[in-house]
């Protein structure tokens, strides 16, 4: 016995329900997903590790020269100005750490490490890999 009159159902509900699934999952881990400036480190010849704590200041500066502090950005000219308008922000006792790209010139990361000692940063860090 064939019936010529029905016609199949689609049913939907289990690709709804794995789509809601994917969502839930998405809005719970995109918060966690941050983005960092790629920085080519050099070698360090240091075998123990010292690593930057949440609250630590962080200077990182890229190969086109731009500095980052804690993920903000800023232009290498102004950023002593930038920074002494941030230093309340920080501790002047806890260590800071200097994560520049090995194709710099050292002048530039010598004009980054003075800025941040005359600022008043006691400890100062060199991060290599």
């Amino acid at each position: 016995m064939t019936f010529d009159n029905d016609k199949p159902e689609l049913n939907i509900t289990p690709l709804v329900d794995i789509m809601l699934v994917l969502l839930a999952i998405l809005m719970v881990t995109s918060p966690s997903i941050s983005y960092e400036e790629k920085i080519n480190l050099p070698q360090g010849s240091q075998k123990t590790t010292s690593s930057p704590t949440i609250k630590s200041l962080v200077v990182s500066i890229n190969a086109k020269k731009e500095i980052f502090i804690n993920q903000k950005k800023f232009d290498f000219i102004s950023f002593a100005d930038n920074l002494t308008q941030m230093r309340n922000e920080f501790n002047t006792q806890d260590p800071v750490f200097i994560r520049a790209d090995k194709s710099l010139k050292y002048d530039d990361v010598i004009f980054v490490l003075r800025n941040i000692k005359n600022i008043g940063f006691t400890k100062v860090a060199l991060q290599t890999e």
